[in-house]
């Protein structure tokens, strides 16, 4: 079983896509959820594909695309009226489309990926490697696209886009738009994007009205920073796939009606610190943190409009001490009630008296000391199209070593869920406890 990919080859350079069209020129504003200092980095997902598209069709049909999603065609920049904000220069200056070759098959590819995918993998997959976004964040293009062509005649495609341009939703809505000029050049788009970010602005005056405990640090003391520990530890991704069967025979433990992801997510946050109990010795009310993502689009007033691709999410945070989470009786229940009560206080007033405390404390962090943040990408899964040659037969991000992620178990036939891959990096020597815990129930 292959752990890391073989290297791919470049025919040629990667190239710059521009718009169709000549497209406006113009400063675009990111509202304060696309400001948050946690979205600087880039959302990497790749989509494996059965049958493989030339790479000229692509680049044509991405050209088509990028005159409505312009933005994505433009630079990111440093705001100079707001020291600490970004903006994005609509400048038409190009999204960046390498083409590789990997003498890989697909039924092999995937099967390395359900062992833990390799850290090295981005390099392989992407023309950009982690060290080159971590020293020149501004300098790489809002979105980098690699289509990888597999020896069997698949092939993968790997999007990299800045976070505080969109969210998972709204690259999924990209996609969509792209795969549906390819397949219908000459067709109106479905949905138009929404570019303005002005209905997020901060009120005025300023009212911050709510309590936001996830900007707030709990334990002073950092002798139990599990984050600072963590950074000081190897990490290996790890890799855990749910049936829609095994959360289901969780969520049959429950006595209060909650979905998949509730369940899932109060889980993997127990079996997280229990794993990481075995060689970190946390006292039993040192208090945790899950930081997880909630979609405002609904709860926001006025709601987001349709085909808005800005980040639509904020993080909803609930705490409990070490010894609530090791409870083998009541641990999987308490988490599932606070998560559930953190999405009930989360109201327009809550996520407006958020983006208010944003303008006055710009930068400000959320709190990572003792935290475990999980964010959601099945829906991406969900709702993707295909580019006319078959629904993808995966999808998931690259690498994840910032936090959990939840992506989908597509089925290879038509591309419906399955389930939910767990996807996290861990310290080598509590890998195989957390799955044991994870799977122990």
């Amino acid at each position: 079983m292959l752990r890391e990919l073989p290297e791919c080859s470049y025919k040629r350079e990667p190239m710059l896509v521009y718009p169709s069209k000549p497209t406006p020129k113009h400063t675009l504003y990111l509202s304060n959820i696309d400001n948050q200092k946690f979205l600087q980095f880039f959302i990497k997902i790749i989509f494996v594909y059965k049958v493989s598209i030339p790479i000229d069709d692509l680049k044509s049909s991405l050209s088509r695309v990028l005159l409505h999603y312009y933005p994505f065609a433009g630079r990111m920049r440093k705001c100079k009226q707001n020291i600490g904000k970004f903006e994005v220069d609509c400048n038409g200056e190009g999204v960046v489309l390498a083409e590789a070759f990997m003498n890989i098959s697909m039924d092999e590819f995937l099967e390395s990926y359900r062992t833990p995918p390799h850290l090295s993998w981005s390099k392989n997959l992407l023309i950009y490697s982690s060290e080159e976004e971590a020293v020149n964040f501004l300098g790489i293009p809002p979105l980098v696209i690699q289509v990888t062509y597999l020896s069997c005649g698949g092939m993968i495609i790997c999007t990299m886009v800045n976070h505080l341009m969109c969210d998972g939703f709204g690259l999924q809505q990209f996609l969509q738009a792209w795969a549906h000029l390819h397949t219908k050049p000459d067709a109106d788009l479905p949905i138009q994007p929404y570019h303005s970010r002005e209905i997020l602005n901060p009120t005025n005056p300023l009212q911050i009205t709510s309590h936001h405990p996830e900007f707030i640090k709990k334990n002073p003391d950092s002798k139990f920073d599990i984050h600072g520990y963590l950074q000081s530890q190897p990490l290996v991704p790890c890799s855990v796939t749910f049936t829609c069967t095994q959360i289901q025979h969780l969520q049959k433990k429950l006595s209060l009606k909650c979905t998949k992801f509730e369940t899932l997510a109060s889980h993997v946050w127990c079996c997280w610190v229990k794993a990481l109990r075995n060689s970190f010795p946390l006292p039993c009310l040192h208090l945790i943190k899950l930081l997880f993502s909630i979609m405002v689009r609904e709860k926001i007033k006025p709601k987001l409009p349709e085909g808005y691709y800005g980040n639509g999410f904020v993080l909803g945070s609930v705490e409990t001490t070490v010894e609530e989470l090791v409870n083998e009786k009541t641990n999987l229940h308490h988490g599932v009630a606070l998560i559930q009560e953190c999405k009930i206080r989360l109201t327009n007033e809550h996520l407006r008296s958020m983006i208010d405390l944003l303008e006055v404390n710009i930068g400000i962090q959320h709190d990572l000391s003792s935290t475990l943040v999980i964010t959601e990408w099945v829906s991406i899964g969900r709702k993707l199209k295909d580019f006319g040659q078959g629904t993808e037969v995966h999808m998931g991000p690259l690498v994840s070593k910032t936090s959990c992620v939840f992506g989908p178990l597509l089925s290879a036939g038509d591309g419906n869920i399955e389930g939910m891959n767990v996807i996290i990096s861990m310290p080598e020597k509590v890998v195989e406890k957390f799955k044991f815990y994870l799977m122990n129930k």
